[in-house]
């Protein structure tokens, strides 16, 4: 879930998205759920020579087990937070196990 959360937190932000099929896509991020499964909005090609068909795209659903890697915008992610969510997530995690 910790994923899930700071993916919740970047609607709105452009991002870039590849695909396990060398495919990336530039676009604002619309919605993302509990699979990370992606809804871009305003999507364009980062190759178009290379994928001159996905040009004429401008909203696309992901699904979250084709993403080989999101790009995230810099600064948006604030990397104390992130280690302060982890550090919870872990503690959460072991006292369930306990």
């Amino acid at each position: 879930m910790l994923f899930y959360s700071v993916f919740k937190r970047l609607i709105g932000k452009t991002v870039i998205i590849e695909l396990k099929n060398d495919l990336a896509l530039r676009g604002t991020l619309h919605s993302v759920d509990q699979y990370l499964n992606f809804k871009l909005m305003d999507v364009s090609v980062v190759d178009e020579e290379r994928f001159p068909h996905m040009i004429s795209v401008k909203s696309c659903f992901i699904r979250g087990s084709v993403v080989r890697y999101v790009q995230l915008p810099p600064g948006e992610l604030d990397p104390d937070v992130l280690q302060d969510s982890t550090r919870t997530e872990v503690a959460k995690e072991q006292a369930s196990k306990a």
